[in-house]
């Protein structure tokens, strides 16, 4: 039945051009914060404005941490069946026989970039640059300045002001605050992009507000002292996110962009430093199968098609953007792919938030269980929800099991599993199948770790020095001199 409709979107011919699509996703921001839902502290003005402006989902999930997320976004696919059971161990690498979004809409036509976060496999094969981005500007790792066990890892020495990165295979050394530099950078390749005679497609990924939590300075000193310091240091991350999404979206508006641009905007998972000050009434963070470690803003601007303003309340998530942009822009893809989408397309409710949907199961699970032992984390930290219930074991050992009615208890504070063993079994029954046909796409569980670190490798090729220059300055810098004997 997915193949078929498939098919028929394939075919989709829209009454406008093919819209021109900037999707903003933040990292570890929930759905609390934002002022326009809800937030007492957090001023988000700009994101609020296009809250305004646009069709809003407010039942929709992504995966409780960023790269699923990331994998499910870029195939329309739940992520382990891409092989993406953790965000390290090279269990964050998207599965080569993946087609991506990008690819799909390269193929339509589209100039394609990406802008901050990729974080779906750091070696060569796995960078965006293959999979369908035409313009790549990438830190590597989870973060700028992390580095992992294998082939995981960023530039040496990074931090969030002046870093180096990745664009379209070389390293650049940048000036400013990273999310300043990813957005500056987006807006200019939209600027250069839009000249040419075929849309766009911006995936804009800034690392923040993700920890390490650092901004500048202006920006903590508006909330110093009026919430605990993290929580202050997070809320102004989410600020200069906002105040970059302002410089866009005036872009936008005053190049004559705006009316036919499809803008996009969500985040990665549930949230983090700000769920102690706010969290809309949701119980659980990033990491957890609770509704606060899955339900994220997600904003849809289109002027050209449709009249914002307006709420959506359809159970919706991540795998359904592929699917959806695949019918707005009438691109096309092979039809094996459309025989393994886990998605729909979200175009009827997007025309009619009224429209008909029909019922679904959304399956969560956190991954990253000890390798070789996949099997045996059927249970540990899932959760299936259908429209009305949410099934939770929360634990990683053995079978806890929560049953809550969204429906009247959205912040899922009365356990009724007891009440309804009936629904129990059948959500129980729906993980125990979904878990069985997904076994043999966990492609990289048994991958070695890599022994060098490709971001490191080609900075070092790049601009001289290695691994042991780094041990070398880090123990003493006065060592740093040819041969690496200290000074006298």
């Amino acid at each position: 039945m997915l193949a078929t409709a498939f098919l028929a979107l394939c075919a989709f011919s829209s009454l406008h051009a093919q819209p021109n699509i900037v999707l903003v996703m933040t990292d570890d921001q929930g759905y609390g914060d934002l002022s326009c839902h809800g937030n007492p502290v957090l001023k988000t003005k700009n994101i609020d404005r296009l809250y305004a402006q646009s069709l809003r989902f407010t039942d929709f999930h992504v995966s409780p941490t960023c790269s699923p997320t990331r994998s499910a976004l870029m195939t329309g696919r739940h992520e382990f069946k891409n092989g993406v059971t953790h965000t390290i161990f090279e269990r964050e690498r998207l599965s080569l026989k993946a087609i991506t979004l990008a690819q799909v809409l390269k193929d339509a036509g589209y100039n394609t970039g990406i802008f901050g976060k990729w974080h779906l496999g750091d070696e060569e094969p796995y960078r965006p640059y293959r999979r369908g981005f035409t313009e790549t500007f990438i830190h590597g790792a989870g973060g700028i300045g992390q580095t992992f066990p294998g082939s995981c890892g960023d530039a040496p020495r990074n931090s969030y002001f002046n870093p180096a990165i990745l664009h379209n295979g070389k390293f650049v050394k940048t000036q400013g605050y990273c999310t300043d530099v990813f957005f500056s950078q987006a807006i200019n390749w939209i600027g250069q992009a839009s000249q040419a005679r075929k849309p766009f497609f911006a995936y804009i990924t800034p690392n923040a507000p993700h920890a390490p939590l650092d901004c500048p300075e202006s920006y903590f000193k508006k909330y110093q002292g009026r919430v605990p310091d993290n929580s202050a240091k997070f809320f102004g991350m989410v600020e200069n996110i906002d105040d970059n999404i302002g410089r866009l979206m005036e872009f936008l508006d005053k190049n004559h962009l705006e009316e036919n641009t499809l803008f996009i905007f969500m985040t990665d998972n549930g949230g983090t430093n700000g769920v102690q000050v706010f969290n809309a009434g949701m119980r659980g963070q990033k990491a957890t199968p609770y509704m606060g470690g899955t339900r994220v803003p997600a904003f849809w601007r289109w002027p050209a098609k449709w009249q914002g303003g307006r709420d959506i309340k359809g159970l919706t998530a991540h795998i359904d953007i592929f699917p959806t942009l695949v019918e707005i822009t009438g691109a096309k893809a092979p039809a094996e792919v459309g025989r393994r989408l886990d998605g729909r397309s979200l175009l009827p409710l997007l025309t009619n938030p009224q429209a008909p949907w029909a019922e679904r199961i959304l399956f969560t699970h956190l991954g990253r269980w000890e390798k070789g032992l996949a099997k045996e984390a059927k249970y540990a930290v899932v959760s299936a929800r259908n429209t009305r219930y949410n099934l939770v074991n929360a634990s990683r050992m053995g079978e806890k099991w929560e049953l809550f009615d969204i429906a009247s208890d959205p912040g899922e504070k009365e356990d009724i599993a007891a009440k309804e063993p009936a629904v129990v079994k059948e959500l129980k029954n729906a993980i125990d199948q979904w878990w069985d046909a997904l076994q043999p796409e966990l492609v990289n569980e048994d991958a070695p770790l890599a022994k060098g670190n490709p971001f490191k490798d080609l900075y070092w090729k790049q601009f001289g020095g290695g691994p042991d220059a780094e041990m070398l300055k880090q123990m003493d810098p006065t060592r740093l001199q040819k041969g690496g004997k200290k000074k006298n």
